[in-house]
């Protein structure tokens, strides 16, 4: 009987357990305070999960394909700029040297040939004058002593073919013979005459006293005569 009771309560026990399930199969639990031996592992894990976040969040990330790609940037146009300040730079060097040294030489240097070739000329010149000076002095001193020391008889020359010689002329007749007895006058005082027949269409003889190779020296001799022959002048013949 005892054991009716017992097997009586158990039944009513459980019956009373199911209504309190709702009909749903008992499940063995345990408080949530207390650890569990599945809970050790996972709260093992949880440091390395960390690291491993902590790892990966300082990992330096991997190049992409569209990082790998630069942007070209547009090329700078200061060497350019510099080339042409230089060119520019130089082209006034050059200028300003040309204008400010190489002129002022050049026209320095032309002066200084103009000069030096006007001090030849001048040289020239001076050296010319100073050689004709000395021939008409010597003439001069020549014709003085032949006036000194005259001839007893001059001789009386005429002439019948151009010389290209000049002639210290004192007289000029169209008569021959007047002219004539003008130069045996002059051939008793001891002077020597030429008798220059007409020429280059005039009618008119000429009567020479003296005669030279230029110009200048006949009329050095013609001036030196004027004392004895106011009139005298120099021809060609």
């Amino acid at each position: 009987m005892a054991s009716k009771d017992s097997s009586g309560d158990e039944l009513s026990d459980k019956q009373d357990n199911s209504e309190d399930n709702f009909g749903l199969p008992d499940i063995e639990y345990k408080p949530l305070d207390q650890p569990s031996e599945t809970a050790a592992p996972a709260q093992e894990e949880a440091p390395a999960r960390e690291a491993l976040y902590a790892e990966e969040e300082t990992r330096v990330p991997e190049s992409t394909p569209s990082d790998s790609y630069t942007v070209e940037e547009p090329k700078s146009k200061a060497p350019v700029i510099l080339a042409i300040v230089i060119v520019l730079v130089l082209a006034i060097a050059a200028y300003l040297i040309y204008t400010f040294v190489y002129l002022p030489k050049a026209e320095a240097e032309k002066v200084r040939k103009e000069q030096l070739a006007k001090e030849a000329l001048l040289k020239k010149q001076r050296e010319e004058a100073e050689r004709l000076a000395k021939q008409q002095e010597e003439e001069r001193r020549r014709l003085e002593e032949l006036a000194k020391a005259k001839p007893a008889v001059g001789t009386i020359e005429t002439l019948s073919a151009r010389t290209r010689r000049y002639y210290v002329i004192v007289t000029a007749n169209v008569d021959d013979d007047l002219l004539m007895d003008f130069a045996k006058k002059l051939s008793e005082k001891g002077v020597s005459t030429k008798v220059i027949p007409p020429f280059g269409g005039k009618n008119f003889y000429r009567l020479a006293v003296a005669d030279d190779e230029t110009f200048a020296l006949a009329q050095t001799k013609a001036d030196a005569m004027k004392a004895d022959y106011a009139g005298a002048w120099v021809i060609k013949y």
